[in-house]
């Protein structure tokens, strides 16, 4: 009896929630079949998320993988929903330009600051190079690709957007 609620439950859901995001109804059904799967309550937890990012995606930069689940979890509650997992996976998957560029600069802007600073690039670009050979420092290596990607070609430092 709880399951045939349950599968209701869902398909209320995705009718309610399927036109603002990019996917049809069938697919938020089987977005929400993924979710169950994934988390036994009504919210998915974490480690359970990391762990999907890292099978589904082959995503391993824990860093990484706390932003986007950051990014996720709209209320901050420290856990997903499942009206925040489909909408997630929309633009995460389907997501415009316009919502793809939002979605990384909201990855590497750590501070939430509405500004990508140096720091912040070398913070990734520090975890994400591969080992460097023992003589060399690899905070050097992410320091000089900082440096040598900062510049607009204009004379100016840093290339803002808006």
């Amino acid at each position: 009896m709880s399951s045939v609620t349950a599968k209701q439950r869902k398909t209320k859901l995705a009718e309610k929630i399927y036109r603002d995001t990019h996917f049809s109804k069938k697919e938020v059904e089987r977005l929400l079949n993924i979710f169950s799967q994934l988390s036994k309550s009504e919210k998915l937890d974490r480690n359970s998320f990391r762990d999907f990012l890292h099978d589904k995606f082959d995503m391993t930069d824990d860093t990484m993988m706390e932003r986007v689940f950051r990014i996720f979890d709209k209320d901050s509650d420290g856990a997903i929903s499942m009206p925040e997992w489909v909408l997630g996976m929309s633009v995460y998957i389907l997501g415009t330009p316009a919502e793809l560029i939002d979605f990384c600069f909201k990855v590497y802007d750590m501070n939430s600051d509405g500004h990508i600073s140096r720091e912040e690039i070398f913070g990734f670009l520090k975890n994400s190079l591969v080992k460097q050979p023992i003589e060399e420092d690899p905070d050097e290596g992410a320091k000089d690709l900082v440096e040598f990607y900062s510049y607009d070609g204009c004379g100016s430092r840093w290339q803002t957007f808006n």
